[in-house]
């Protein structure tokens, strides 16, 4: 059956998608995603009222038909992750469309999505970890932008961090201690031990960035001065996992992954690998590191050995 759109609803959905790449710097595969996820939706709604997708029906959409379309998805054999983000696409479009046009959105954007268990992201081999940060620096044509991507993403895979605490530093933190203290999730402090190549990286980039990094200012820049965009970094790693052949799981967190796990392989303490992730338990960290219950056992018997 032809999706059959009116050309207001046309136009919406390219002006959708056009404020997603100006202003969340989505990528052209998010894009594509959006793009798809939504115009399901809308497939659906065209049969599910009858008649042509215009921006009245969508006005009218309440909750038992947001309930017929997930029904309708998981009937057709649609997985809990994958409707997942297809509502989380339908409800971005639904919150910026009904602020344009005016209308009530709360059926849509209160329903909840299905229940499924996060997978964790891949680690990577520790060649690809390296090819990756070498690949990075392929990207941008700018020394100093080039300098800051690399040096971002080693701090990731060198630190164990967080994208958003990489981005948290400030002017102040530079050039690199010895240890860094980090503010994780929930305020939580960490220190952090900074190894010599993230410390030369964020020193490289210091050299080059073409801006002053005041103390309280953030330490990573954009190309206009403000504070990085996450979803800069992530958009650089996706072109570099392309170029290597790399699964999308190579992404950001990917980083931070394949640093406690190779450090448990190298035979790191599960206790200190706890401690240098910011995770509040240890059974967090055994499942993040995603290795056979063999071996966590084996190092943890080695860190508690028996009376």
């Amino acid at each position: 059956m032809t999706l059959m759109l009116s050309p207001a609803v046309r136009d919406a959905l390219e002006s959708w998608l056009k404020h997603e790449k100006a202003l969340n710097s989505a990528t052209e595969n998010t894009l594509k995603a959006y793009r798809t996820d939504v115009l399901g939706f809308l497939s659906f709604l065209n049969q599910h009222f009858g008649e042509q997708s215009g921006l009245a029906p969508l006005a009218r959409v309440g909750v038992t038909d947001m309930r017929a379309w997930m029904a309708h998805e998981r009937g057709r054999g649609v997985a809990a992750r994958s409707l997942a983000r297809s509502l989380s696409a339908v409800k971005s479009f639904y919150r910026w469309l009904s602020a344009r046009e005016g209308f009530e959105p709360t059926a849509v954007l209160s329903t909840r999505a299905p229940k499924f268990h996060k997978k964790l992201p891949r680690p990577l081999a520790e060649d690809a970890a390296r090819a990756m940060i070498e690949t990075v620096e392929l990207q941008s044509q700018k020394g100093w932008v080039a300098a800051r991507d690399v040096a971002v993403v080693t701090l990731l895979y060198g630190c164990g961090l967080r994208i958003s605490e990489a981005l948290g530093l400030t002017g102040k933190d530079a050039p690199l201690p010895d240890v860094l203290r980090i503010v994780g999730k929930g305020g939580k402090e960490r220190l952090v031990p900074v190894l010599n190549a993230a410390r030369d990286a964020v020193g490289r980039y210091t050299d080059l960035c073409p801006f002053d990094l005041d103390s309280d200012a953030p330490l990573f820049r954009g190309v206009r001065g403000g504070a990085l965009n996450p979803r800069l970094i992530s958009g650089v790693m996706e072109s570099a996992r392309m170029q290597l052949g790399l699964p999308a799981t190579a992404t950001p967190h990917a980083m931070r992954h394949s640093f406690a796990t190779h450090l448990l392989s190298a035979g790191g303490d599960l206790r200190a690998i706890q401690e240098l992730l910011g995770h509040s338990s240890l059974s967090t960290t055994q499942a993040y590191t995603a290795v056979d219950t063999a071996r966590l056992m084996e190092v943890y018997e080695k860190a508690h050995p028996k009376a």
